[in-house]
């Protein structure tokens, strides 16, 4: 993890913008990889084609290593996601310390074990030591991390660790939710199994009540939307 120092202090924008834009920053979160190599992608879709008996020039397959190319584009996008320009700027002083809680944001990504989807839901929650961010930047952290090769366990983690590094809050809690098809579509095939992790710093950890207050609002969540 990105290490600040120990000491909690304020910090201005033009702090926020250094670290997002540094080297150890960009290499701890796996961000700023090189564009998709769509050559050497449909050359490799072109292989998988033959490999499984199909025949890549049909009328159907013509096309299909283009598609997949350009697909990975966007599925893997948050490995070039520029945090600076994800952010810009929204984040703002503040005076208070309550609970700040944005629930159910849809996410997919790629398992990297089968390179099949797992999909679900986020649920974000901090409490601000000064500073918030804006509304709808939490979701696109989430995607950040979701649109890449993963394991929902380490996604968890880095949705937590990088609102801990840009806000310095008192504490952060992620939960998501998936469901993996990869032990829906293959192995155990299990349609309905789904899978929950969770990642708690500060003070959702060192306080089993200000946890329990989040994981409360959470279950109301549910219960309003008839789960």
């Amino acid at each position: 993890m990105y290490t600040k120092g120990t000491q909690h202090k304020l910090y201005t924008l033009e702090d926020v913008d250094d670290k997002l834009q540094s080297e150890d920053f960009l290499r701890i979160f796996e961000l700023g990889l090189p564009p998709v190599d769509h050559e050497r992608i449909e050359a490799a879709t072109t292989d998988i084609l033959t490999a499984v008996g199909e025949d890549p020039n049909r009328e159907g397959l013509l096309n299909t290593p283009q598609r997949v190319a350009r697909m990975y584009d966007e599925l893997l996008s948050g490995y070039r996601t520029d945090p600076a320009k994800l952010l810009n700027n929204a984040i703002f002083d503040v005076e208070y310390d309550d609970m700040v809680i944005v629930r159910d944001i849809e996410f997919s990504s790629l398992c990297e074990h089968h390179m099949l989807p797992f999909l679900g839901h986020a649920h974000v929650a901090y409490i601000p030591r000064g500073k918030v961010i804006g509304l709808s930047k939490i979701p696109r952290i989430v995607d950040m991390f979701a649109r890449r090769l993963q394991v929902q366990e380490r996604m968890t983690r880095q949705i937590a660790n990088f609102i801990n590094e840009v806000l310095d809050p008192r504490g952060v809690a992620v939960v998501v939710e998936g469901q993996h098809m990869c032990s829906m579509m293959r192995g155990v095939r299990k349609g309905d199994a789904s899978m929950t992790t969770s990642a708690m710093l500060g003070t959702f950890r060192d306080k089993p009540e200000v946890r329990s207050e989040f994981m409360s609002h959470l279950g109301r969540s549910r219960n309003s939307v008839g789960f």
